[in-house]
């Protein structure tokens, strides 16, 4: 398989008062094209800061980051503008809707964004479709449910066609019925072939992954299968 994602001796501190804190210690990963990966840990873990490495928002003290053979970690800030354009979409557990546009909208303006103006509004319209919101698409997101607000943000990042989908507790303001319905729309994109990175708190969702890493500390203390195998969407509860 190809690598999508590789980190070799990644850390990233901070300077806090008169010393330094770490986020991240000396992080070796390796993430495949396609796979599904779910990302545990506790809060302050470092997580997200996880996250905004692979997705260019922020910058490894030390270490390599190259992310879909693209060396991002001392790359020059108009590089980094191309690449978070067009290798890594991101879905917020804060949906990050703009509240003036419809739902069609908001996806067509990310495809837009991304370099993607011809047929934008026609793919808006078919992703959405996709996630079940064929009826919903000139809604505006204060008519939407949490769901489908979600759904609309996770629309909007798999309309670019960005190869590598990173998700930050996708699920943590749902119910679970709409819970699963998200989740099972990153799955089905990881069987197409994207990668997938969903960051949660919530061990029952790592139970459907083909890979689990769990940070703590700043350090990964387990890479591997799910305990007990990989389960199916609709064996999860919690």
């Amino acid at each position: 398989m190809t690598s999508a994602v590789h980190l070799r001796n990644v850390s990233r501190r901070y300077t806090v008062g008169t010393g330094e804190v770490f986020a991240l210690r000396d992080v070796d990963l390796d993430i495949e094209q396609g796979e599904f990966v779910v990302v545990l840990g506790p809060s302050g873990s470092g997580k997200t800061t996880l996250l905004n490495l692979i997705g260019a928002l922020d910058t490894a003290s030390t270490g390599q980051v190259i992310v879909s053979g693209s060396e991002i970690s001392s790359a020059p800030r108009h590089e980094l503008f191309r690449f978070r354009r067009e290798t890594v979409s991101f879905v917020f557990q804060s949906f990050n809707l703009f509240p003036t546009l419809t739902a069609l909208e908001n996806v067509q303006c990310a495809v837009e964004i991304a370099g993607r103006a011809k047929g934008a509004k026609q793919k808006a319209a078919a992703v959405l479709a996709e996630v079940g919101l064929a009826e919903r698409v000139h809604h505006y997101p204060a008519e939407l449910s949490g769901g489908e607000q979600q759904r609309v943000a996770i629309a909007r990042a798999l309309a670019t066609g960005n190869p590598i989908l990173v998700a930050d507790e996708p699920t943590g303001d749902l119910d679970f019925h709409t819970g699963v319905q998200v989740l099972e729309v990153l799955q089905q994109q990881a069987a197409l072939g994207h990668t997938v990175i969903v960051v949660t708190h919530n061990r029952e969702i790592s139970r459907i992954a083909d890979r689990v890493i769990e940070l703590s500390g700043g350090r990964v203390v387990r890479d591997g299968p799910p305990s007990g195998g990989k389960a199916a969407v609709a064996d999860l509860h919690w």
